[in-house]
C-alpha cells in the first residue's frame, strides 16, 4: 500500500502550493512515507484524469484541487479532511496505514502518560506545594515609613517633592492669570 499524493507543480494559487507543502512536510515529519504525484508533468495526463476522477468535489468546484491524497487507488480525502485528520490525531486512520504498534504505545503510554505528558492531576495531589505570595510593595513601604516616621506614614511623596510640586502649580496659576 502506498499513500499518493496528488499535487500540482506549476499551480499559481498560492494556497494550493501551501497546502501541498503542509500535506508534504506532515507526512515527512511523522515518517509515513509517501508518494509525490505531479500531475503537471509530461506524461502524468492519465494520473490527473485518475484524480479528478476518483477525487470527490467540493463547494461544486469544476475539477477537484490538489493536494488530493490516495492510498493506492482508494481515496482519501482532500487537503481539509487531511488536516482535520491530523488534528485529531488520527492521520493513520484517515491514511488507511497500519499504526505501527510502538507508536501507538508511545500514543497512549506508559503509567498514565501520552506522549510523555501525565494525563491525570492525580499524581501530583501527594506533592505539598508551596506558592510565595508577592509582597505588596506600597503597604511595605508604607509599613516602613510608619516605623520610623510616624507623621509622615500617609505620605508617599518626600517632602522636598511636596515643595516643588507646589511651586510648580503656584507658576502656572501665575502664567495663567497674565
Amino acid at each position: 500500500m502506498v499513500v499518493k499524493v496528488f499535487i500540482s507543480g506549476i499551480s499559481g494559487n498560492k494556497e494550493v502550493k501551501k497546502r501541498q507543502q503542509r500535506v508534504q512536510m506532515i507526512l515527512e515529519s511523522k515518517g509515513i512515507s509517501y508518494e509525490a504525484v505531479d500531475i503537471t508533468e509530461p506524461g502524468k495526463e492519465g494520473d490527473k484524469e485518475f484524480m479528478q476522477k476518483n477525487s470527490k468535489n467540493r463547494d461544486n468546484d469544476r475539477h477537484p484541487l490538489p493536494p488530493q491524497i490516495f492510498n493506492d487507488e482508494e481515496y482519501c480525502g482532500d487537503y481539509d479532511d487531511f488536516d482535520l485528520s491530523n488534528e485529531i490525531d488520527e492521520l493513520e486512520k484517515f491514511l488507511k496505514v497500519p499504526v505501527d504498534p510502538a507508536k501507538a504505545a508511545k500514543k497512549e503510554g506508559t503509567n498514565g502518560t501520552v506522549n510523555g505528558v501525565a494525563g491525570s492531576r492525580e499524581a501530583s495531589i501527594d506533592r505539598d506545594i508551596e506558592i510565595p505570595v508577592p509582597v505588596n510593595f506600597k503597604t511595605a513601604v508604607a509599613e516602613a515609613s510608619e516605623e520610623t516616621k510616624p507623621d509622615q506614614a500617609d505620605s508617599t511623596e518626600a517632602p522636598a517633592e511636596k515643595d516643588k510640586d507646589e511651586e510648580a502649580e503656584e507658576e502656572d496659576e501665575g502664567e495663567d492669570e497674565e
